[in-house]
């Protein structure tokens, strides 16, 4: 078998979105791939045949990376082809346009079908002659004022993580008519939406109006194709809500919660909701997340859907455990278990009793399974030597069950001892599980011991395990702690001198929080982290929102809470040579959270290096440019190996 390295993630395929045709019978998807040359991700458009049984490629420009089936049996998909030939500078500076091609699944070149005047971000058939379209769309008073040579600033957020400054900027909803071009806004220009489901002529939709601040809860909405009206059922800022979507003429499933001893650490109970007055009452309480899986990978690549609702059923993603499943709640409240493979189920189609799921199983990449059958086969993984986890399950100090693994170095020989790195999740309301982890796999063929646990704080386990709102460093630090002495007790091959520990995130903050509260680690990488809730509550895209979430308090409330959590507080304690990973673009983990903790350093004395990657986001580790993602795992490979195998300095870099 052939080891697994720093750039093996750029030889696997990564398959996504699966959808039927409006016939049923097939389904098309969505392979993505690494291209080094170019330095970023190319993408086609597949179909499976169910009557044949058989994969076809329809595109090989690249660019197909999302689609949309349309009435007739083709797919729409958004490319650039022209590439802007023959239109002047002065032209194109200002010109916002989105071109949909159009491609038989019985093959044949694409088609130029119609541009939108918009920068369209997705795209929902409602009949054969129209389209939902979402787009991003700045304000009329940003636009009448804009320049190049400055941004302005006067709302809050003003950036987000892998969109940039999105001051006046939102995601707006729009009804396109294709025979005609025309183009009609659904929601109002100062509202972002954030999801929507169609029935009929009606359109329910989630959006936040505003001009000012944007805070928590989305309103909900409906809108009537014909007649244009456009009611509001929940008032913005009333109550938290989730997944939407019909499943009746005048009604709606809903996710939502209300105020309760966890806040916003309860997972929402499922609600119907009266479309006619928008009165709401409980159908199921419900523990666990819906409407999107969280089990942590850097192999995967693309979306596709993880809802679906029809006549009195919706069917969801949920992660349970350490595992993502797909689950149906009915209008009589009754909850079934539809997938239930440990493992991952990214996203999901359902259609005449038949279900298509693009899942992580076992030490396999995301392919798709029809009624449980492997129909496509991408990626041979039998060919890699994916080191196998050993699971441990023990009762921690504060009650409750802790899972965890192990993977052992490979050449592994009894009785050798190796070093160890311990990989924290981020989230903290993710999931580490059985599924391929393509960073841990390489740093075990790197000769390493690597474990990973799920501890409080982590999805998958309930509201009492999930919430540490106002505990960060606390309850999930000891549970960490107790995973590392476990897993050495039981581990005796591991050499307890040649520990690191790493993660990104919530994950980097913990990393953070470590090395300023034991010594125990010999080497760590912190990676987009939080060291100070002071500075992140008004620097991330999300902080004047999530920092009360989970630290509940914010600042001008409680400052000495804020700088109790801080990892930075204790940067005295530290001794621990750490290296810092943080992207330039990234506005979730503001860079500056790493600086603090890297000067911090630095003057005291203690070793450390800092990686700032140019042009990428928080989703660095996972979707980030294949070559900028090569330079940040070999900046963490060598930080480990310099610290926990002394016997590789002065060797070239990986």
């Amino acid at each position: 078998m052939n080891p697994i390295k720093i750039e093996t993630f750029t030889r696997f395929q990564f398959v996504s979105n699966p959808t039927f045709a409006p016939d049923g019978k097939s389904v098309a998807f969505v392979v993505q791939h690494a291209d080094l040359k170019d330095n970023d991700y190319k993408g086609d458009l597949y179909l499976y045949d169910k009557v044949k049984d058989k994969v076809t490629r329809l595109t090989a420009g690249g660019d197909g990376k999302s689609y949309v089936w349309t009435a007739k049996g083709t797919l729409l998909f958004p490319a650039d082809r022209e590439g802007g030939k023959g239109k002047k500078d002065s032209q194109k500076k200002d010109e916002v346009s989105t071109t949909y091609y159009e491609i038989s699944p019985a093959g044949g070149e694409a088609v130029k079908a119609f541009t939108v005047p918009l920068k369209a971000i997705g795209m929902y058939r409602v009949d054969e002659d129209r389209y939902l379209i979402m787009a991003a769309a700045e304000l009329e008073k940003r636009v009448q004022g804009k320049d190049d040579a400055y941004e302005v600033v006067d709302e809050i957020p003003f950036w987000f993580n892998g969109k940039g400054f999105t001051n006046g900027i939102r995601g707006r909803l729009y009804l396109y008519q294709v025979s005609t071009g025309e183009l009609t806004p659904i929601s109002e220009e100062t509202a972002d939406v954030s999801s929507y489901s169609v029935r009929g002529r009606k359109v329910l939709y989630k959006a936040y109006p505003w001009t000012d601040i944007h805070n928590l809860y989305d309103g909900i909405y409906l809108y009537d194709m014909e007649t244009g009206e456009n009611k509001c059922l929940l008032e913005k800022d009333t109550r938290r809500t989730g997944m939407i979507g019909f499943w009746a003429d005048e009604e709606a499933v809903v996710a939502s919660g209300l105020d309760n001893p966890h806040g916003n650490g309860k997972y929402m109970d499922f609600y119907t909701m009266n479309l006619s007055t928008g009165e709401m009452k409980l159908l199921a309480e419900y523990d666990y997340s819906s409407g999107s899986g969280s089990v942590g990978s850097d192999a995967r690549l693309g979306g596709g859907r993880t809802v679906k609702t029809g006549d009195g059923i919706c069917h969801f993603v949920t992660t349970r455990g350490d595992s993502a499943h797909v689950y149906a709640i009915r209008r009589d409240g009754s909850l079934e278990a539809v997938v239930t493979d440990r493992g991952s189920c990214d996203s999901f189609d359902i259609m005449d009793g038949h279900k298509v799921v693009c899942g992580l199983y076992g030490d396999n990449l995301a392919e798709l399974y029809l009624d449980g059958k492997q129909i496509t086969h991408f990626n041979d993984m039998s060919q890699w030597d994916a080191r196998p986890r050993k699971e441990y399950s023990f009762t921690a100090k504060d009650g409750f069950s802790l899972t965890g693994w192990v993977m052992t170095p490979a050449g592994y020989e009894p009785g050798k001892k190796y070093p160890a790195i311990f990989h924290i999740h981020g989230g903290p309301r993710t999931v580490f599980g059985t599924v391929f982890h393509h960073e841990m796999q390489m740093w075990a063929n790197a000769g390493y011991f690597v474990f990973f646990t799920n501890p409080r704080g982590s999805d998958g386990f309930g509201t009492e395990f999930g919430d540490i709102n106002g505990r960060y460093g606390t309850v999930d630090y000891d549970n960490l702690m107790e995973f590392t002495d476990y897993v050495l007790d039981h581990e005796p091959d591991i050499d307890r001198d040649r520990v690191g520990v790493t993660g990104g995130s919530y994950g980097g903050f913990m990393t953070n929080w470590i090395i300023g509260h034991t010594d125990r680690f010999k080497a760590a990488a912190s990676q987009r982290s939080i060291a100070n809730w002071i500075s992140f509550e008004y620097m991330s895209d999300i902080g004047h929102t999530f920092t009360k979430n989970e630290q509940a308090a914010f600042a001008s409330e409680d400052v000495d809470k804020l700088w109790f959590h801080s990892p930075i507080k204790y940067i005295g304690n530290c001794k621990t040579p750490t290296l810092f990973v943080h992207s330039e673009e990234d506005y979730r983990c503001n860079v500056a959270e790493g600086m603090e903790m890297f000067a911090a350093l630095k003057v005291l004395g203690v070793d450390t290096r800092m990686l700032m990657v140019k042009g990428e986001t928080h989703e660095l580790s996972r979707s980030g440019r294949p070559r900028n993602r090569i330079v940040r795992m070999r900046e963490i490979l060598n930080w480990m190996d310099k610290y926990l195998k002394p016997e590789t300095e002065g060797k070239e870099e990986k």
